[in-house]
């Protein structure tokens, strides 16, 4: 066999960086720098070294890079995974990571509180298994917790508007302007009585600038008085009967603006199942425009903000981190209305 010929890779044994030298035939130094992405190495050597890495399923040991300083690993933690909104975002994390070493690992944060033994365990387990940095998503913990969390390793935080100096990044939905975009379709389409179908409970700041942004428009469009906000936790059961209960009121509302689409989808189907129509008895509104609002079923009408840009954009600014930036970046998507049949222009009442 001549030093050029393939190696096929050996059942049962861990190919070395030397074997991957060999049939490169590159120094093992030069597949080092590769695999560090050191500075200067051109791209025909990168190239060069990867196509061997694949031919001989070569993976590096985390371990071995956690040694040497970076294990090209990100922690991405999820409240939960039902809301088809955080798959747009982890998509884009992907498509931002895809040209680069680095590998995201998920992990999914099932309760509440301030730092509660779920996520506090999570974080743990992440930073154990010496991952280059994190990434959370709507996270329902103190500022002060994301900023000591910061200060231990590179962190990037979606969905939280208040801001820890420059211990971590943001990246955000301008939440306050999506409220009002809701407030102000809905009045101008004819309805008034106009309902927020909220979370609870809840330390979000995602939570928080949508209610504002929602009492703020009801008061500017002369509405103040129809205020209402319902609050339900994630839980099925629980979303089912909050709408239950604000539909079958004795001032039921001519609209329900929903915190998310998940919870939209739940108000359309009990809507459906006591006989209401949509949106001529109630109309629907939703938050983050999931590809599900497009079935004809649903034709929800719902607030943009772009999920998979905002996971692109966390991707990028935490590699950024790592790679030894120290003051903080905050990005702002601008939200828009995507107007469907849930919530078209209202029908004169006889």
């Amino acid at each position: 066999m001549s030093e050029k010929e393939p190696t096929a890779p050996r059942s049962g044994e861990r190919i070395t960086i030397r074997e991957v030298a060999q049939d490169a035939g590159v120094s093992v130094a030069a597949v080092s720098k590769v695999l560090r992405d050191a500075y200067g190495v051109s791209d025909a050597l990168r190239a060069k070294v990867r196509a061997s890495m694949e031919k001989l399923s070569y993976r590096p040991r985390a371990s071995a890079r956690g040694m040497r300083g970076r294990t090209y690993t990100i922690g991405l933690i999820f409240p939960d995974l039902r809301n088809p909104f955080f798959a747009d975002i982890y998509s884009g994390v992907n498509a931002a990571l895809e040209r680069t070493q680095y590998q995201a690992m998920q992990g999914i944060n099932t309760t509440s509180g301030a730092l509660n033994m779920t996520s506090s365990a999570l974080i743990e387990a992440m930073i154990d298994r010496q991952m280059d940095g994190l990434v959370i998503i709507g996270p329902n913990m103190e500022t002060q917790v994301l900023t000591d969390l910061g200060a231990r390793l590179p962190l990037v935080v979606i969905g939280q508007h208040d801001r820890g100096g420059d211990a971590f990044d943001t990246v955000n939905n301008d939440d306050q302007l999506g409220a009002r975009l809701v407030v102000r379709y809905l009045m101008g389409n004819g309805y008034r009585k106009i309902a927020m179908l909220s979370l609870s409970p809840s330390n979000s700041s995602i939570i928080q600038q949508r209610e504002i942004g929602y009492r703020l428009e009801m008061m500017e469009l002369g509405a103040g008085d129809a205020i209402n906000i319902v609050r339900a936790s994630q839980v099925v059961r629980d979303v089912q009967v909050t709408v239950r209960r604000l539909l079958s009121g004795p001032d039921r509302p001519d609209a329900i603006f929903c915190w998310t689409d998940l919870m939209a989808f739940e108000a359309i189907s009990v809507a459906t199942e006591m006989g209401l129509s949509i949106p001529e008895d109630v109309a629907i509104v939703g938050y983050d425009n999931t590809m599900f609002c497009d079935l004809a079923q649903n034709s929800l009408a719902s607030v943009d903000q772009s999920g998979e840009l905002l996971g692109l954009q966390a991707a990028r600014m935490l590699v950024e981190r790592i790679d030894g930036r120290v003051t903080a970046e905050h990005f702002m998507v601008p939200p828009r209305i995507v107007a469907r049949a849930s919530a078209g222009p209202r029908q004169p009442q006889d």
